[in-house]
């Protein structure tokens, strides 16, 4: 039988940055393909040559669309990768949105970075551009839940719904006879929309490859806490910024802010939806919802049979920059959902030079935030954070809401891997070093498994 490796060439060290290669005699199959985010040395890392040569790569395969697991499509198809990218419907045309947006905001930033000066660079290059992302999205191919599927001489994908954004999968991949779990972004069971993550499969597999992104975490927050921190806010005076994913976590903020709203728990005050990669994004989960999709939960389609799931009358959606440019002008309460959710980029970066000066107004963090993130600085209490080349004094109220999260906590990745029969061995990535620690531990302690935690660019024989 042919030997098998597999080898970890992202999201070992970090929770960004996802990619991992399965090798056969036969083939090469790339699991995820995604961006590395957070702090300069991390973000750096897209620049290095991959440790395989794309042109070599039988075929990839996509769990979900985040970027932190799509985003480095684009470079990959620029070094060569000439062949077919799967992945589901949804997880499809979402991939097909970010790719565009991604490629628009590299541009835009160097230009700006170049403009101002504020780049180490001479001349700031994006990693890749409008025209590479559309050769990548030409390559992406649909593949249903649920079937065994071939995508390479000796290698077949299985997608089952996971239940952390539309579209969204673990996976099981079979290369050379062997068989590998990949969790990637395990959902929660209590999704709004979206239906609980499936079962994993009853079979034996010889790798478990799982995420611990909230590892050494569980989720605390109390659900009314959202509602408090914004009546508090609007007592203050003060406006409301909620850094927010463009794909899912927006649709998940403003279908709550519609039940506080209906339900009288927060006053009706204008909600600005200020991303257009949300606002496309939007709209998918809007045709799922009306098409009774399988990854919509039970009962929700017939709710909002007759009425927009997202809004309770005061949204507005923004879509061009000059709408985006006149919410700067308000001055009275209003909520602002703007991408990107760490604060990396996008148009959110603009309203909090705008808004952290004044202490009548909040910013709600509502997910994780990476190391080295301007989310990440403002959670753990900074003072001033750069923006634009600026520092900029944080005078408002920053607090993190969790339970919007839509990764498994460390509790719900044990109740759901306890269902997987004992891998011969499991690897711990998609976390910080003390999420992966601890996932490694109770892996280890309450199920009694062989686990590793991978290091960057290490490859192991199955």
């Amino acid at each position: 039988m042919s030997e098998v490796k597999i080898a970890f060439l992202g999201a070992t060290d970090t929770v960004t940055g996802s990619r991992f290669l399965i090798s056969s005699e036969q083939s090469k199959i790339l699991v995820d393909c995604g961006l590395f985010q957070g702090v300069k040395s991390v973000q750096r890392r897209n620049w290095d040559p991959l440790a395989v040569d794309a042109k070599e790569i039988d075929a990839v395969v996509l769990t979900h669309a985040h970027l932190d697991h799509s985003g480095y499509l684009p470079a990959l198809v620029k070094q060569g990768f000439y062949k077919e990218i799967y992945g589901t419907r949804y997880t499809n045309d979402i991939t097909k949105i970010i790719l565009r947006d991604s490629a628009r905001l590299q541009m835009d930033d160097a230009k700006f970075a170049a403009k101002k000066g504020y780049s180490s660079h001479k001349d700031p290059k994006a990693l890749y551009n409008l025209d590479d992302a559309e050769k990548a999205i030409d390559h992406l191919r649909e593949r249903p839940f649920h079937s065994r599927e071939q995508i390479a001489p000796d290698a077949f994908v299985t997608f089952y719904p996971s239940g952390h954004i539309l579209g969204s999968s673990f996976v099981v991949v079979e290369v050379a006879g062997k068989k590998f779990l990949f969790t990637s972004d395990l959902g929660r069971n209590n999704h709004p929309l979206l239906s609980n993550p499936d079962a994993p499969p009853k079979e034996e597999f010889d790798v478990v490859v799982t995420e611990s992104t909230y590892g050494d975490r569980v989720h605390e927050t109390p659900p009314e806490t959202f509602a408090k921190e914004i009546n508090d806010a609007i007592a203050r005076g003060g406006a409301i910024l909620i850094p927010a994913f463009a794909v899912d976590r927006t649709e998940v903020i403003l279908m709550a802010l519609k039940e506080l709203i209906l339900t009288k728990k927060i006053p009706e005050i204008p909600i600005y939806a200020d991303s257009p990669m949300a606002l496309s994004a939007l709209n998918l989960y809007r045709e799922a919802i009306s098409a009774r999709s399988v990854e919509i939960r039970s009962g929700v389609s017939d709710r909002f049979a007759n009425e927009d799931p997202f809004d309770a009358g005061a949204l507005h959606q923004m879509a061009t920059t000059e709408e985006s440019k006149a919410i700067n002008e308000i001055n009275t309460s209003a909520i602002i959902i703007s991408a990107s959710g760490m604060a990396t980029g996008g148009r959110v970066v603009h309203h909090l030079a705008n808004m952290l000066p004044n202490s009548k107004n909040t910013v709600i963090l509502v997910g994780y935030q990476a190391v080295g993130t301007r989310g990440r600085f403002l959670d753990d209490g900074a003072k001033e954070i750069k923006i634009h080349g600026e520092l900029i004094p944080v005078n408002a109220h920053i607090t993190n809401v969790e339970c919007f999260s839509v990764h498994a906590d460390s509790d719900e990745l044990i109740t759901w891997l306890k269902q997987v029969k004992r891998p011969k061995k499991a690897y711990v990535v998609h976390g910080e070093v003390e999420g992966q620690e601890h996932m490694q531990e109770r892996l280890t302690n309450e199920l009694g498994w062989s686990v590793v935690i991978p290091k960057s660019n290490q490859t192991f024989s199955v």
